[in-house]
């Protein structure tokens, strides 16, 4: 058997305290470790749910509503509070900006109303006289 140890007593009690010494290290850092692992595993656990909607806001006096995101939004900036479903409905019927990365708007089912209704388009070919959107006949035109 090869034997790589000092034969001497005091080498092998001086090998002995350093690795009593690098063993105490290494279980320092295992319970280190641990504890780390613990309190990430605490905060995740007692974290607050992500809110479904958002409303950000401005710069200056008042900080006035910018616009509406979702609560999973990546494009929301860091002035944002939460807000429930009936107000960021309410804020966009009212006419403030929707994101237009997570589209609230079209996730809330809120028609943008500032554009009024879209005019039906011209399905024939309009007589003289006749204008796109008008669908009375022109004077001395027979369907």
């Amino acid at each position: 058997m090869f034997d790589d140890l000092p034969p001497d007593l005091e080498r092998l009690h001086t090998l002995r305290v350093w690795h009593v010494m690098w063993l105490a290290r290494i279980d320092a850092k295992i319970e280190a470790v641990q504890q780390r692992q613990t309190e990430i595993e605490q905060g995740r656990q007692r974290r607050p749910p992500r809110p479904e909607w958002t409303v950000e806001f401005g710069i200056g006096a008042g900080r006035p509503p910018v616009q509406v995101h979702a609560g999973d939004c990546y494009a929301a900036g860091k002035r944002r509070r939460p807000v429930a479903r009936d107000e960021a409905r309410r804020l966009l019927a009212d006419g403030l900006r929707a994101c237009t990365h997570c589209r609230p708007d079209t996730r809330l089912d809120v028609i943008d109303l500032s554009r009024g209704p879209t005019p039906a388009p011209c399905t024939r070919f309009p007589p003289q006289g006749h204008q796109c959107g008008d669908h009375s006949p022109a004077p001395g035109h027979r369907p």
